[in-house]
């Protein structure tokens, strides 16, 4: 099913904005992601986690907290409690059109508001955090400046990621009464905590204090070289991952079943609906995805389609030198095929037959690793153009297309 957009009236009645974000088949399980401070439910991170979630078969509600992006009310009327309550309502919403959260996901201060709010969705058997403060009022360290101001006058504004935002004494008067370490105590839930030991906005020992509040079972995963916001898709990717794969421990949900394996010799493509251009491939028992870039409508949760054709061209060039090499007893440790794809005028091709209009040009870089001589190396870059697939590619081709 394709993502799906759509409001909810939270805990002071204002319309929020959310987004439900659905796996290609039936979900294994529906979560609820809660976003960083001031971010919303767009920010990167929770978008990735979230697309690399339901890959795994695992529905996901992110929405905007009350005064962020589409939702409606006031950013300075909203504080940690209203956002835990706003929390509460987005699941009370799940609970009524799908199914009620198995999995709460926060990030940042999302996830200290996660660990608060758990104890008011009894459905939700597992809570994740990533880069989560152990105390809510660690967030006014961000501003802590101008804590002063809005204590004496009642509220005040603040730059956060370079964007203006009131903050008042209410605010700083909810975070300092937060009794968080206490909840994580009676959490009664599975928990796992993300942390990079490298997070400048939110120091690792807010991990360990997470961690030594919380009951068992427990478990912490650290994100080497990470950033706070997850800013490398990478992490995301691999949160998301280690989050399904924990999942599943405690989930009462069967291994999402996988479409039959296609004939040898075929490749089946269809379209997940999640999103406007993510497809399914299915080539004998293996699953792959493809997709496009953000900037062009996707959701960029798989290579491109011109990214697959040149994968082929590669891996078919480095196994037909691996071939020769092998038989040749050629000393070569690695080879690495570097493949680029543009459109081209076909004036500027002095080789090409064609001379109007612009062309395909295809560039392949070769490295091999090895004590090879020059010999050696002139016959395998040989050997590379006589690999299948380059010499599909140029010749002619017949695309034969029919109805079913």
């Amino acid at each position: 099913m394709p993502s799906q957009k759509f409001q909810f009236p939270g805990a002071d009645g204002q319309q929020l904005a959310a987004v439900l974000d659905m796996p290609a088949q039936k979900p294994l399980a529906f979560a609820l992601f809660a976003h960083c401070f001031t971010c919303g439910k767009d920010v990167l991170a929770a978008k990735r986690v979230a697309d690399a979630l339901t890959m795994h078969g695992i529905a996901v509600l992110r929405f905007d907290f009350t005064g962020l992006g589409a939702s409606e009310g006031e950013f300075a009327n909203s504080h940690f409690s209203s956002n835990v309550a706003d929390l509460v309502k987005a699941a009370d919403h799940l609970r009524e059109t799908h199914e009620a959260p198995a999995l709460l996901i926060g990030h940042s201060l999302g996830g200290a508001a996660v660990l608060a709010a758990a104890e008011a969705v009894p459905e939700a058997k597992l809570v994740a955090t990533i880069a989560a403060p152990s105390d809510p009022e660690h967030v006014t360290g961000m501003f802590k400046d101008h804590i002063d101001t809005i204590r004496k006058h009642g509220e005040g504004q603040v730059q956060l990621a370079g964007r203006p935002f009131r903050i008042k004494r209410e605010f700083l008067d909810d975070v300092a009464n937060q009794r968080l370490a206490e909840r994580i105590g009676k959490l009664r839930r599975a928990l796992l905590i993300f942390h990079s030991p490298t997070d400048n906005t939110v120091g690792i020992d807010n991990a360990s204090e997470i961690f030594l509040a919380a009951k068992h079972p427990k478990s912490f995963i650290a994100l080497p070289g990470a950033d706070h916001l997850l800013s490398q898709k990478k992490d995301s990717a691999y949160v998301a991952g280690m989050i399904a794969t924990w999942a599943m421990r405690y989930l009462d949900a069967q291994p999402q079943e996988q479409p039959a394996p296609t004939e040898p010799g075929f490749v089946t493509v269809q379209e997940t609906r999640n999103g406007k251009f993510q497809q399914l491939v299915s080539v004998g028992p293996h699953r792959l995805i493809a997709d496009e870039p953000v900037a062009v409508g996707g959701n960029d949760s798989g290579p491109g389609p011109y990214d697959y054709l040149l994968a082929g061209l590669g891996a078919c060039t480095s196994m037909t030198m691996r071939m020769y090499a092998e038989r040749k007893a050629l000393p070569v440790e690695r080879i690495t095929v570097t493949l680029s794809h543009k459109k081209i005028h076909a004036a500027d091709c002095d080789e090409c037959e064609t001379k109007e209009g612009k062309i395909d040009r295809i560039e392949r870089v070769i490295a091999m690793e090895g004590q090879l001589d020059a010999e050696q190396r002139a016959k395998l870059m040989e050997i590379a153009d006589k690999c299948p697939v380059h010499r599909t590619l140029e010749s002619e081709i017949k695309v034969v297309t029919r109805a079913k």
